[in-house]
């Protein structure tokens, strides 16, 4: 029998805003545990919420690019459970009045982007003896992106998952870092024979934390319902936990539906009217998106598809690369410096585009020395990887090292007539017919300059010399 898979996904977005969603706590990442806690992130009795606006502004951001119609008067409500990262006994959420509802992302539809709250985090002891609460990240601010279940396919997911990260970093809304938490999907799955129009029993895999993790769980959970449901059994409708270092899922809980959370309205949220002057003030905030970006790059500075997307792969790599254009003028040479040696250097030592700190100013005072001939290519990288790594000076580095080309004519024709006195054959070769015997002579004499000749001087000076042979 073949099979069709159906996935839907639920996207949860940590918003780079620095304070809470109902509270001013800060959300700064990595502090020491339970210290960014007030008495509301840790429920405490009596303690009034007072929404965020620019959570609210971040919500009609994304719904206005993702073409999804925003609702005027938004609501919040309690979705009820108990767990002890919860110490309230229920998150504030949206289930009646989502901020957004309906759009699109690369033709997946979308069900809704709502506005919540975040629970604290459970730390379990290394030894399985013990587990520990920490509320630092009890109330921060997230979108929830929640698709139709359009999926068929894990490129689908991935491509999904990509496009929505691009959009939501050049957005500024969210810093997207999978291994921080602030980006994380659960992907709801469910098997069918194909051709058949009613879904399967889903259940939901959860604590996906990369893209790898996420093809890796779908292959696995996909492989698992066709063969429960082949030998005879049933698959039951839950939430399972997916455990990338053993390759599988393994049961959480039985999977709640609406009505278990014993949803209503939230009394302490007032509702939040979102009207035609607000949402147009939103508008005009929109930036220019990575698509937009590429195809900019491509019609304006003439630079190849591949390298646009390169370059885009990142909102800090292109603000990196407008930097470099606005200093030097040069967009060609910004965007092979781009994909190459500074991807080879992020490839080298496992940075990641967000945690790239290098200063733009010395590589532009790079490029521009390159192009003025006061240093060759062979410099010029050597002198960017120290950049790179050890943030120097560039044009101290070049001095200290010997790098600067040698513009002085006498030490060049010292080095042309050393050169081929040294390879007389060479010569009879090259006055033979034989061309490419040209490159080994520049070869010589660059030797002799002990690599420190200008190009731009020595081959018209060896040309003039063979000439005279």
């Amino acid at each position: 029998m073949n099979w069709e898979v159906v996935m839907g996904l639920e996207v949860h977005a940590e918003l780079s805003t620095k304070s809470k969603i109902f509270c001013g706590c800060s959300t700064e990442f990595g502090g020491e545990p339970n210290t960014h806690v007030c008495p509301g992130c840790t429920g405490e009795p009596g303690v009034l919420p007072m929404l965020n606006k620019a959570v609210v502004e971040y919500a009609m951001r994304l719904g206005l690019t993702l073409d999804c119609d925003i609702t005027r008067v938004n609501t919040f409500d309690r979705k009820n459970y108990f767990y002890p990262d919860l110490p309230k006994a229920w998150q504030t959420t949206q289930l009646y009045a989502p901020v957004c509802r309906n759009g699109s992302v690369g033709g997946i539809r979308l069900h809704q982007i709502h506005m919540e709250e975040d629970a604290g985090k459970l730390v379990h002891a290394p030894n399985g003896s013990a587990a520990y609460m920490d509320y630092n990240r009890s109330g921060t601010p997230l979108l929830e992106i929640v698709t139709k279940p359009d999926f068929r396919t894990t490129e689908q997911v991935l491509d999904f998952l990509e496009t929505l990260r691009e959009t939501l970093l050049y957005l500024d809304i969210c810093d997207c870092k999978m291994q921080e938490g602030s980006l994380r999907c659960d992907v709801n799955l469910s098997v069918r024979p194909l051709g058949q129009a009613e879904f399967g029993t889903r259940t939901e895999m959860k604590n996906l934390n990369s893209f790898k993790a996420i093809a890796r769980a779908i292959e696995y959970e996909s492989k698992r319902h066709i063969d429960v449901i082949t030998r005879g059994g049933q698959i039951t409708q839950e939430t399972r936990r997916w455990d990338d270092n053993k390759g599988k899922s393994m049961p959480m809980r039985n999977k709640e539906n609406a009505q278990d959370y014993r949803y209503f309205p939230c009394p302490d949220v007032p509702p939040v009217i979102i009207d035609d002057a607000w949402l147009e003030q939103v508008r005009a905030t929109l930036p220019e998106l990575a698509a937009q970006k590429r195809e900019r790059y491509i019609g304006e500075h003439g630079i190849a598809p591949k390298d646009a997307a390169t370059i885009t792969v990142h909102k800090t790599i292109s603000v990196l690369f407008e930097r470099l254009v606005e200093l030097t003028g040069q967009p060609k040479e910004a965007a092979n410096l781009i994909t190459g040696e500074l991807m080879r250097h992020l490839n080298n030592t496992g940075t990641l585009p967000e945690d790239l700190q290098v200063d733009a100013g010395k590589l532009a005072e790079l490029i521009n020395l390159v192009l003025a001939g006061k240093i060759n290519r062979a410099a010029y990288k050597q002198t960017m990887h120290a950049v790179f790594g050890e943030d120097v000076q560039p044009m101290a580095y070049i001095e200290q090292n010997g790098l600067l080309m040698d513009d002085n004519s006498d030490a060049v024709a010292a080095a042309i007539a050393a050169a081929l006195a040294a390879n007389p054959k060479a010569i009879a070769d090259y006055r033979g017919g034989n061309e490419k015997t040209f490159g080994f002579i520049m070869g010589q004499v660059m030797k002799e300059l002990k690599g420190q000749g200008n190009p731009a001087l020595v081959k018209p000076a060896l040309e003039a010399a063979l000439a005279d042979c």
